[in-house]
Formats: C-alpha cells, sequence, structure tokens
C-alpha cells in the first residue's frame, strides 16, 4: 500500500510544484488548503506525513502543527515545516510547534524528496 502525504499548502504554484514532485513518486497527494482544512484532513485520512506551509489562512501552521500533535491518535505523524519563513529562529518556533522537519522556501525539489523519503522509509 503506497504512503499517504498531506499538504497543507494555500498557493496553488507551490501546490502545483509539489503535485508534481510527488507524482513522480509511489506515494499518494492529499491537499487542503489552510490549516483548519489540514487538521480535519489529518483526522481523516491519516497520512504517514504531513508538509505544513506556515504561512496560511485560518489557523497558521505552527497551530495547526500543535493541535495535530495535541491529539493522541494524530501525533505519531511526521510534520515537515515547508515554510518561506527562513529568518534565524523560524526553524526552532517550527520544531517548538511540533515539526519534525524544516524545508525553507525556494526548496530544491531533490532536498525535499530527499527528506520525505527520510522519515518515509
Amino acid at each position: 500500500m503506497s504512503k499517504r502525504i498531506l499538504m497543507v499548502e494555500d498557493t496553488e504554484d507551490n501546490r502545483q510544484i509539489i503535485r508534481d514532485l510527488i507524482a513522480t513518486t509511489e506515494y499518494e497527494l492529499i491537499e487542503a488548503a489552510d490549516g483548519a482544512a489540514g487538521i480535519a484532513a489529518a483526522a481523516a485520512h491519516r497520512p504517514d506525513l504531513i508538509l505544513m506551509d506556515i504561512q496560511l489562512p485560518l489557523i497558521d501552521g505552527y497551530e495547526a502543527a500543535r493541535r495535530i500533535k495535541a491529539d493522541p491518535a494524530l501525533r505519531h505523524i511526521p510534520i515537515i515545516a515547508v515554510t518561506s519563513y527562513a529568518l534565524s529562529g523560524d526553524e526552532a518556533k517550527a520544531l517548538a510547534a511540533g515539526c519534525d522537519g524544516y524545508i525553507a522556501k525556494p526548496f530544491s525539489p531533490r532536498q525535499l524528496l530527499s527528506e520525505i523519503r527520510g522519515f518515509l522509509s
């Protein structure tokens, strides 16, 4: 059975880049366009990995990660923050919110795929 990745990303261009990247793999992609939808999708689909943008409508990625990690049924799911917040301290903030990995945009597709495979292998 293929592993499922939930992408929580509000920008269509970024969703398309990740969509194209995941299409080259054996993984199945689920999409959510805001933090609230991301939390709901995590609960509904129980993905194997979550790619979480930080700047999101409704609920930001930090809060969405905190809520997912607060749910005993979901807390085992690794979350990779994929964000344009790349200032000093942002990675620590993402990890403190419960993210397990951190990738700054613009990212190299190879780097993102390597990170994904590291969590899913």
